[in-house]
């Protein structure tokens, strides 16, 4: 059996967001909305990894994540790396946080609360017990585990 290199285009300035766990990628595309941004979007599936696990790959040209929009996305990929670009060179690693809140990313699982109804942007308090992370709607007060926050968004 041959070995075989897959090889992604590098960019001269923007965002890469490596490491994403295998499959949600897509997710990450969609509710970050990385795909309207009017820039150019590479996205792998599935790529090998060190670690013999699947990995996807986003990277966005000419955006630079700030701290906050790049904790945003350790609700979806805590282990992910965010790295920001210039001069194809790698100018800051940022370090994945869980943020204490989250607003206009997800869209409240509960069908009876305000924030389908009223003129508001979604918003979550976010909160780490143990091993897991839940989303507290502020205006129905209902937690949710972060499953079911990404799995009622597709």
């Amino acid at each position: 059996m041959s070995e075989q290199k897959i090889l992604v285009e590098a960019i001269k300035d923007g965002t890469v967001i490596d490491h994403i766990p295998a499959g949600h990628g897509l997710t990450i595309l969609r509710l970050f909305k990385l795909g309207q941004l009017g820039h150019r979007v590479t996205v792998g599936f599935n790529l090998s990894s060190h670690n013999n696990v699947g990995k996807d790959l986003i990277k966005v040209e000419n955006i630079h994540f700030s701290d906050e929009q790049a904790n945003k996305l350790a609700l979806l990929a805590p282990k992910a790396t965010v790295n920001v670009i210039e001069n194809y060179t790698v100018v800051k690693k940022h370090q994945l946080e869980l943020p204490d809140s989250i607003e206009s990313v997800f869209s409240c699982p509960n069908s009876n609360c305000a924030s389908h109804t009223e003129p508001v942007n979604s918003f979550f308090y976010v909160k780490k017990r143990n091993s897991e992370t839940k989303l507290k709607c502020k205006y129905c007060e209902k937690a949710f585990s972060q499953d079911i926050m990404t799995e009622s968004q597709t």
